[in-house]
């Protein structure tokens, strides 16, 4: 194959994050990723990303104070709820992170490229996981009413690389580090061992993306002749509606080059 018989990057990327059908998107972000590392797509970026991805019919996406109450862990009920809203959003980071590499490639390079489509493989992988387990809860992703909110970083920050990268990997991924182990130990004591098996592996990997958020955050920090402590802070102020709130999982977040001192307290 030629190289100008290769397809370009943000087309495929585009293609992806327009697809509707949750395993239909999980199966065309871990093609895209593939094709890209197998060298099959060409780094053109001139495809403008849509400003917002392809959804499916269900879940229907409700504001947070519409959202119900999950109940108690160890129900039925709650247990069916809590897998929802894990795979909810690991069924919209795979359009995070297609949509940064897509938006941002021809600006960030190819590494943040390479580093992006990967991590879009390994949400669409979780989201398969999480999807299977609600199977053997004799659920389905789209049962449920979901989180309609999850997007919105995104859009907020679409003109800027180094705002989406503090808000979306370094503060909503980085949320995760902090409440997955509580959940974890839950799911582990309702006798799911299965579950808890699901939950240590998404740990693991989320620890590895939140890094790569701060890698290329602090890459282009230093581009602009920028302390990146000081800008990661202005910018959260700037484009992060909520707070940072503890309890934070100090550990996982020095594991990914979150140090203290850049997150406590920076939000009242």
């Amino acid at each position: 194959m030629t190289r100008s018989a290769l397809r370009p990057a943000g087309e495929a990327i585009r293609e992806a994050l327009l697809t509707c059908a949750p395993r239909d998107k999980a199966m065309a972000a871990r093609a895209v990723a593939r094709d890209w590392r197998l060298g099959r797509l060409v780094p053109d970026f001139s495809a403008a990303m849509p400003d917002a991805p392809g959804r499916p019919v269900t879940p229907e996406l409700l504001p947070p104070g519409r959202m119900a109450k999950r109940g108690k862990a160890q129900s039925e009920r709650g247990r069916v709820a809590l897998w929802h809203a894990l795979a909810h959003i690991e069924f919209v980071a795979i359009d995070l992170a297609l949509d940064m590499a897509g938006r941002f490639g021809a600006i960030g390079g190819t590494a943040l490229v390479s580093d992006f489509l990967a991590v879009a493989a390994d949400e669409a992988m979780h989201f398969a996981l999480l999807d299977r387990h609600l199977h053997t809860l004799g659920s389905h992703y789209g049962a449920l009413p979901a989180h309609g909110g999850l997007w919105e970083a995104a859009d907020a920050t679409r003109g800027d690389l180094a705002a989406r990268l503090a808000v979306v990997p370094m503060v909503l991924e980085a949320r995760g580090l902090d409440v997955t182990p509580a959940t974890l130990e839950r799911v582990r004591a309702s006798g799911d061992e299965a579950g808890a098996r699901i939950l240590e592996r998404i740990l693991d990997d989320e620890i590895r993306h939140v890094a790569v958020g701060v890698k290329h955050f602090v890459a282009t920090a230093a581009q602009h002749g920028q302390a990146a402590d000081s800008l990661w802070k202005t910018l959260v102020a700037r484009h992060f509606r909520g707070s940072l709130k503890p309890p934070f999982n100090d550990s996982a977040r020095f594991a990914a080059g979150l140090p203290r001192d850049w997150y406590a307290g920076v939000v009242p």
